[in-house]
């Protein structure tokens, strides 16, 4: 199993993890539960109206937090925004009613993926494993 794909199965067993952004010094953390492993690449959305966007473009230094059972995941890297309608394709098909509101509403998904990542995935009081992304 390759890197990603350890950091990708982890998500998928939290179900929702925390994605870690900056408005100005202030840290953020917000819900999210959608990701999409393709072509070797882990993929993230959020809508271009939303906060978060704003701020990961701004401060494209992020982390993600996920909690499985006593163990939770560290995954931090920067933010590469990609622009790619096959992408969205997959999207619509993995989040068809979401993405019928931002048709919708004319709201626009924004997909990224972390670029030179590293994740840590640790017990309360251990390190299990440790690896770049």
């Amino acid at each position: 199993m390759s890197n990603v794909e350890k950091v990708s199965e982890f998500l998928d067993k939290a179900k929702v993890f925390y994605f870690l952004t900056t408005d100005g010094t202030q840290p953020k953390g917000r819900p999210f539960g959608f990701h999409m492993l393709e072509g070797g690449r882990l993929y993230f959305g959020a809508g271009t109206f939303k906060k978060c966007f704003k701020q990961l473009t701004e401060n494209p230094q992020v982390e993600i937090l996920a909690v499985v059972g006593q163990e939770f995941m560290r995954y931090d890297g920067t933010v590469k925004i990609v622009e790619d309608e096959m992408l969205l394709e997959k999207v619509r098909a993995a989040m068809p009613q979401i993405m019928d509101l931002y048709d919708k509403n004319g709201w626009k998904m924004g997909l990224f993926y972390l670029e030179n990542g590293h994740a840590e995935i640790r017990g309360m009081m251990d390190l299990k494993e440790e690896f770049d992304v």
